[in-house]
């Protein structure tokens, strides 16, 4: 009942927005430019395609340091974060990372274990970035393999209205209740340069230190010496290094830039069981054995723009990229806090030689434009794999694929835009692979936009899911290099209304629904009982199938000062899970969510308040049992973050003040979390380590 009111509630307020007299398209005349499955960079109003922009700003009122501290606020999305690996993962529409792809302007970002896909949020630095654009729904024609359930684009600075830019910052954030100078809490600080040597050359670099120093809530940290089971931290100590470095030309209709981005990334796991030992130096003396976890990430691109023939444009981009992870197992000793037997090993890696080009511009008419695309892609994976009797063995592969795509976008009138696209991909795994969509645009009067849009995709198997083993102490769970891609199909609609009224305050409205439909699902599943052992054997196969469906609305209102957001979304998903002996049941399941954002700035001290709340509905799934899939449910969550944002001395000094994660969640109760137990369980799910408070001081110098 609560949800019905809720959408009558949004709904009615659609409507009346909709019954104003004045109605106009000034909404649209934003500054927000789109480059995200474009031709060519374009308003957003232009723009097949229902592109969601945030912008610098709501990164500046987040003080947000990496794109997880950005994405909790957003519909659809969910972020994953996890104590004990120090990552944190993304879905969408109940979709894990694999189906989502993240991009660093137009190029997939690269990780341990695959390619644009499965990044961690937490490696994302933003630093340098000018805004983020998403787009919901299937875009394998624009961006191959695995942009199933959309895409998400950073979009980078470079240039600067100015000569010199030069800006500094510091920040400083409690941990829940803990923080200390040094030793709690979380410590940021960062460094940009920039210079503009003329009208033609730009040129920027940076760095980036972000010190997370964990989270012990119940547990007693590194030096605890009693085997009571509380010795480490509930959420794992970090330490991570951004840099980058930019140089970009432009000149006529030619552009070229070149980015470089480095990450170091060190994660502390503290064994919280302690162990005893004797020795002649020593005598007797405890220790613990401990892990680190090292990444390390390089990424380079090359991009270049231009016309060929004074009419073709073309946009080359070129990049090698590789992400690893090395493991060093060491023994610490508590009495001396000390480290001995240092072990690293290499543990998992992926180095990536990336290409993607277009042509378009073929016609002088403005009826009509054609593009046509390359993409090569070359994964050179490696991973270390646990075989029987705990031998470990590496697994070194490479994949590749050759894509080749065309699009169109035919402007039938002055109002209706029709965009239809193929790709094919030959690729050295699997069999070749096809992708397509048509896309449409209608503009009505008094500024209603319409958009639908047809597409289907692939999702190609990951590393993990073709050559992972781990077999030991009668647990058995391995890949599959039988394997085929997963399918999809997508449909998606959109109704846009924007409204100016005589008092000057705008109003936008959005209306969107969605269907997804993905084949030969990729999961873990039973497939035997050893016969000799009676153990039970796990592989990943082609097994399951996925459905949802999405009903969401938008909504934005401006005045003055004054911006306020709101939207909420209904989604169903239908998921069956088999093996070889039950399967789930395949009826949809229902979540309901709904985000809000408030920004204020007082004209005479020029402060901005901000205030960004985040409902997560109740979601289910099915996981399996001892004999059958049970229900399993994650109660319900809410997220409100508040900034205060003030510049001293002619904007050069900025302090930002806030709060994150108000309401103080931990983690949310969750039914069905025994896999063993034929009836559903209770466990926790971790979701943040509560409420912290951080103040941020920024130098910005502009010559």
């Amino acid at each position: 009942m609560k949800i019905k009111f809720i959408l009558f509630a949004a709904f009615l307020f659609c409507q009346i927005s909709f019954a104003q007299v004045k109605d106009t398209t000034a909404v649209n005349k934003l500054s927000e430019v789109v480059v995200t499955g474009q031709f060519e960079p374009q308003s957003i109003k232009k723009s097949v395609f229902n592109v969601r922009v945030i912008s610098s700003e709501d990164i500046q009122n987040l003080a947000a340091n990496n794109l997880s501290d950005v994405l909790n606020q957003y519909l659809n999305i969910t972020v994953r974060p996890s104590g004990t690996s120090g990552r944190s993962t993304v879905s969408l529409f109940g979709l894990d990372a694999q189906y989502f792809k993240i991009l660093v302007d137009n190029v997939p970002l690269v990780n341990e274990a695959g390619f644009g896909n499965n990044t961690d949020l937490s490696q994302i630095n933003l630093n340098d970035v000018d805004h983020i654009e998403i787009v919901e729904g299937s875009m394998g024609v624009s961006y191959g393999a695995n942009a199933v359930s959309g895409v998400l684009n950073i979009i980078t600075k470079k240039s600067s209205q100015y000569k010199w830019g030069i800006t500094a910052s510091v920040q400083e954030e409690t941990v829940n209740n803990e923080y200390s100078l040094f030793d709690q809490g979380r410590h940021i600080q960062s460094l940009k340069v920039s210079h503009t040597f003329n009208k033609n050359w730009f040129v920027s670099i940076g760095a980036n230190r972000n010190d997370f120093q964990g989270y012990l809530s119940d547990k007693n940290g590194v030096d605890y010496a009693e085997n009571d089971g509380t010795r480490g931290y509930r959420w794992l100590p970090k330490d991570q290094l951004n840099g980058t470095a930019l140089i970009a030309y432009h000149k006529d209709n030619f552009r070229f830039f070149y980015k470089f981005e480095y990450l170091d990334e060190n994660v502390d796991y503290y064994n919280s069981t302690v162990q005893s030992g004797f020795n002649d130096v020593l005598g007797s003396y405890r220790y613990a054995s401990d892990k680190r976890y090292l990444t390390s990430r390089y990424f380079h691109n090359l991009n270049a723009t231009g016309k060929l023939f004074s009419q073709l444009n073309y946009n080359i981009s070129l990049s090698h990229q590789k992400q690893a992870r090395d493991v060093e197992d060491f023994r610490y000793y508590l009495s001396t806090k000390t480290e001995a037997n240092n072990v690293t090993v290499k543990d998992q890696s992926m180095e990536v030689l990336y290409s993607t080009g277009t042509l378009n511009n073929f016609f002088s008419s403005k009826i009509v434009d054609l593009q046509l695309g390359y993409e090569f892609v070359n994964n050179r994976g490696y991973a270390l794999v646990q075989e029987a009797n705990n031998i470990m063995v590496p697994v070194r592969k490479i994949l590749e694929n050759y894509d080749f795509f065309a699009s169109s976008e035919i402007m039938a009138s002055e109002r209706l835009s029709i965009r239809p696209g193929i790709r094919f991909s030959a690729q050295s795994q699997f069999d070749n692979q096809y992708a397509s969509s048509l896309g449409l645009r209608y503009l009505f009067d008094k500024g209603i936009e319409l958009r639908g849009s047809y597409g289907n995709s692939f999702r190609t198997p990951t590393f993990e899911e073709l050559y992972s083993k781990q077999i030991f102490d009668g647990h058995f769970f391995t890949g599959n290099e039988n394997l085929i891609p997963e399918t999809s199909t997508s449909y998606e609609a959109s109704l846009k209304k924007a409204t100016t009224f005589s008092s000057g305050a705008q109003l936008s409205n959005t209306f969107a629904g969605s269907y997804l439909d993905v084949n030969d699902r990729i999961d873990m599943a039973l497939v035997r009982f050893n016969p000799d052992t009676g153990n039970p054997e796990y592989q990943y196969v082609n097994i399951s199938k996925y459905r949802m469906w999405n009903f969401s609305t938008m909504n934005q209102f401006r005045k003055d000062n004054l911006t306020f957001n709101f939207g909420a979304a209904l989604i169903g998903v239908s998921q069956e899970i088999k093996n070889e002996v039950f399967a789930s049941d395949d009826k949809f399941l229902y979540s309901f969510n709904l985000n809000a954002s408030v920004s204020y700035k007082l004209p005479k001290w020029k402060t901005i308040l901000s205030g960004y709340y985040k409902y997560n509905g109740r979601t289910q799934q099915f996981i399996e049992g001892a004999s059958s899939y049970v229900l399993s449910t994650i109660d319900p969550s809410n997220w409100l973050d508040a900034t205060v944002r003030q510049n001293f001395f002619k904007d050069h000094f900025e302090v930002t003040i806030g709060a994150r994660n108000i309401l103080d969640i931990k983690s949310v109760n969750q039914t069905g979390t025994n896999p063993n137990a034929a009836h559903a369980s209770s466990g926790d799910v971790m979701l943040a380590y509560g409420r912290s408070y951080f103040l941020k001081l920024t130098y910005n110098l502009n010559l």
